[in-house]
């Protein structure tokens, strides 16, 4: 521990950190307010959790890593609950099975609100106390539950898209017009020896590191994300037809899943937090997976930019900017601005590249349960890059590295294509 006086000297920073702990939690809470203990409960398939498992875990995460383990003398609010709320940390034992967890309906929501509330508390008391390395665990948690906070609108979607009613989460007015799609443009992309990955300063994910050098050869990238329009050009062409287009496992997946369009799709509408939404033809594409962006830069006559690519493209944009999550509300990707440049880095969707999610040169896991944050799933997942509309802003950066499984698409994924000189 520090002492009062070293606490002292600290105040600012400190203030700062309790001031972001504090609006982040707020923030959960918020996107969950709209929802009944049933909502909250209910888990809509294996790869999604429930609204009140994402409050509890994330409340789970300062309990252990911060409080148990920096705060002497402190008392878990209830012994049961590291067992229902690890998600994936074998180095903290036992815990319930992630496909399970809509069975879950005990504890209810209003009493893990009132363990959220308890660990808060007991955060915000502990702050001016704790050494440097519990203050970079409460940083982490802090960028933890921002990660939770936009699984747990992705999640909502899940659910509520599985109900015959197609309920609206928020009401929101429909758009008066739908616009067309504009043509895309090429953008000459960085090439040489350029610098990729987190420079040092400021937050960053452990994934993110260490900096290297790496050689870019001649490209383009697009001006902005594939669109809706031109997406529904893809499938009008027999895109998921055609098995050319598509990568074997893909087309396996293609075959098997039946899937004849992205997902939250169906005779020109499609389904958002705000219910079923005539297809707008501008905005981005989303919800579909890497075999998907895959098949139609192959059908577009292109590629899907490598993360080396796409971060030095992003690395003088403004990662703040953009359509990003800042309050609880609809959130659907919107067209972009004009293509007279790189449009929609940040932000709106999520983009795939080519590259696998792989350690960078030099790597190393963090030591204890916190190293296996990210460094475990480094096989068989694809990056991605850029946030998404329900990404919180302040969350990104051009090094930040998204990463999930080809065939997963419940998330706010599109791509933008990138090809060769």
């Amino acid at each position: 521990m520090v002492s009062r006086t070293d606490a002292s000297t600290r105040s600012d920073p400190i203030e700062a950190l309790s001031r972001r702990f504090a609006a982040t939690r707020r923030l959960s809470l918020d996107l969950a307010s709209i929802l009944s203990d049933a909502d909250a409960s209910a888990q809509s398939m294996p790869d999604a959790s429930p609204a009140k498992w994402h409050l509890a875990h994330t409340s789970w995460f300062f309990e252990t890593f911060v409080l148990r383990d920096h705060v002497p003398g402190y008392a878990l609010f209830d012994a049961r609950y590291p067992y229902l709320f690890n998600s994936y940390y074998e180095a903290e034992g036992p815990r319930h099975a992630r496909p399970r967890r809509g069975l879950l309906t005990r504890p209810s929501l209003d009493e893990i609100c009132v363990w959220r509330a308890h660990v808060d508390a007991a955060v915000q008391t502990a702050l001016p106390d704790l050494p440097a390395s519990a203050l970079a665990l409460v940083e982490l948690g802090i960028h933890h539950e921002q990660q939770h906070q936009e699984l747990l609108l992705t999640d909502i979607k899940h659910l509520f898209a599985q109900n015959p009613l197609g309920p609206a989460v928020w009401d929101a007015a429909i758009a008066s017009e739908v616009r067309p799609f504009s043509a895309m443009k090429w953008v000459k992309g960085a090439e040489g020896v350029a610098a990729v990955g987190h420079a040092g300063d400021g937050f960053a994910f452990d994934c993110e590191g260490p900096r290297h050098e790496v050689l870019l050869t001649p490209h383009a990238l697009a001006s902005r994300p594939v669109s809706n329009g031109e997406w529904q050009q893809f499938i009008a062409d027999g895109g998921y037809h055609t098995p050319a287009l598509w990568l074997s496992d893909g087309w396996a997946w293609v075959r098997g899943e039946d899937v004849e369009a992205p997902a939250y799709w169906r005779d020109g509408e499609y389904f958002t937090l705000s219910g079923w939404r005539e297809i707008d033809p501008a905005a981005p594409v989303t919800h579909i997976s890497f075999f998907e962006a895959d098949a139609f830069a192959s059908w577009a006559g292109a590629r899907l930019p490598t993360e080396q690519e796409w971060e030095a493209a992003a690395a003088p944009v403004d990662p703040h900017g953009g359509q990003q999550l800042d309050a609880a509300g609809p959130v659907q990707p919107a067209p972009a601005a004009d293509d007279t440049d790189l449009q929609q880095m940040f932000g709106s969707v999520w983009e795939w590249t080519g590259s696998a999610y792989r350690p960078y040169p030099g790597f190393r896991a963090a030591p204890g349960a916190v190293g296996e944050y990210n460094g475990k799933f480094m096989s068989g997942q694809f990056v991605l890059r850029g946030g998404s509309c329900a990404t919180p802003r302040g969350h990104m950066r051009a090094s930040y590295r998204n990463f999930f499984y080809p065939h997963q698409r419940w998330q706010f994924t599109g791509l933008r294509l990138a090809k060769d000189f």
